[in-house]
C-alpha cells in the first residue's frame, strides 16, 4: 500500500478509528512526521491534538547506534535495549547522562512548539497515540509507557505502516492496534508515501493550533 502523502495516511487512520468517535479521545502525535497524520484523526474524531515527545537515546560516539529510547509527555518513560547496553560497555552513567540529554531536547522542542500550554490532562479518556509509521518499535515503546502512566482508560496505537514483529511486540502495550499495511519484506516507512518531505517546526506549530483543546 502506497499513501499519497501523510495527510492521505490520516485520513485513511481516520476510517479506522471512525468507531472511537464518540468515547471522547485525545490524539497524540509523534513528531514531527505524526503530527500531520495525527491531525486528520484529530479532525475526523472531533479530538483534540497534543504531543508525545520521544527521543533516541545513543550509544556515546555512536549516536545512530540505539541503547534506548525516552519518552515525556508530563511523565517519563524509558525503554532500554540491554544487548546494545553491554556489546557498547556503556555504564550506568553514561546512560544517566545520554538521557538526560534526551530529556533537556524533549524539554525544548515541547517549549517550540507549545511554549506555555500544559499537557492535555488524559486521565480516564482514550488516548489514540499516532505517527506515520515504525521502524523498530523502540520509540514507540517508550511513547506509549509514558502515555500508559498518565491514566488514561485506554491506549490505541494508530500508525499507517509497519513491519509485523513490531507490530506484534507493541500488541502487548496497548489496548487496540490500528495498523493499515504489514508489509513483507519491510524496508522503510518512507518507500510508502509518494511525498515524504521532511515536516517543519512551523508546520507541526500550525496544526496544534488548529487543533487545540479549545477548538474540540
Amino acid at each position: 500500500m502506497t499513501f499519497a502523502d501523510r495527510r492521505q495516511a490520516g485520513q485513511e487512520l481516520a476510517k479506522a478509528l471512525a468507531g472511537y468517535r464518540d468515547r471522547r479521545p485525545v490524539v497524540l502525535a509523534l513528531p514531527r512526521g505524526g503530527v500531520p497524520v495525527a491531525a486528520e484523526v484529530a479532525a475526523a474524531l472531533h479530538a483534540p491534538l497534543d504531543l508525545i515527545l520521544v527521543r533516541k537515546i545513543g550509544v556515546p560516539g555512536h549516536h545512530e547506534l540505539a541503547m534506548g529510547a525516552v519518552s515525556d509527555g508530563g511523565q517519563t518513560a524509558v525503554v532500554r535495549n540491554e544487548e546494545i547496553i553491554s556489546l557498547a560497555g556503556v555504564d550506568e552513567a553514561e546512560f544517566d547522562a545520554a538521557r538526560d540529554r534526551e530529556l533537556a531536547e524533549i524539554e525544548r522542542r515541547r517549549r517550540c512548539y507549545l511554549g506555555d500550554r500544559p499537557p492535555i490532562d488524559i486521565t480516564g479518556r482514550l488516548a489514540i497515540v499516532v505517527d506515520d509509521g515504525i521502524a523498530t518499535g523502540a520509540t514507540t515503546r517508550a511513547a506509549l509507557r509514558a502515555v500508559r502512566a498518565r491514566g488514561p482508560d485506554k491506549v490505541v496505537l494508530a500508525v499507517p505502516v509497519a513491519p509485523a514483529e513490531a507490530v506484534a511486540a507493541l500488541r502487548a502495550e496497548v489496548d487496540d492496534l490500528i495498523c493499515l499495511d504489514i508489509p513483507e519484506p519491510f524496508y522503510a516507512i518512507g518507500v510508502h508515501y509518494g511525498d515524504f518531505t521532511q515536516v517543519s517546526d512551523d508546520e507541526v506549530r500550525r496544526l496544534l493550533a488548529r487543533h487545540s483543546p479549545a477548538k474540540s
